[in-house]
């Protein structure tokens, strides 16, 4: 079976990039060490330091949706509330040739 790979932009806000770095950063260690979690990975762009992406590999779509219901993704959810302009998660499955 395929695993689950996760591709999330988030754009924070005009004067809130700082913070929201900080947030991000605080998910990367606990999520690594969650059952699942093949790969999890953060990036900021180059050009627009506002443009966060985690690219993540997870065994399954399971194993995701329970990440998302751990303390340390609710956590982050409401430390950021109010300071994301956009975000996007695209849920995608490898092309194997």
């Amino acid at each position: 079976m395929s695993k689950l790979t996760v591709v999330a932009k988030v754009v924070a806000k005009q004067g809130s990039v700082e913070k929201v770095r900080s947030e991000l950063l605080k998910l990367i260690e606990p999520t690594r060490k969650e059952d699942g979690c093949i790969e999890y990975n953060l990036h900021q762009d180059n050009e627009d330091p506002a443009v966060f992406v985690f690219h993540e590999t997870w065994d399954n779509l399971a194993c995701l949706e329970k990440h998302m219901n751990t303390d340390h993704f609710r956590s982050y959810i409401s430390a950021v509330d109010g300071l994301i302009e956009d975000k996007a998660v695209h849920k995608m499955t490898r092309i194997e040739l």
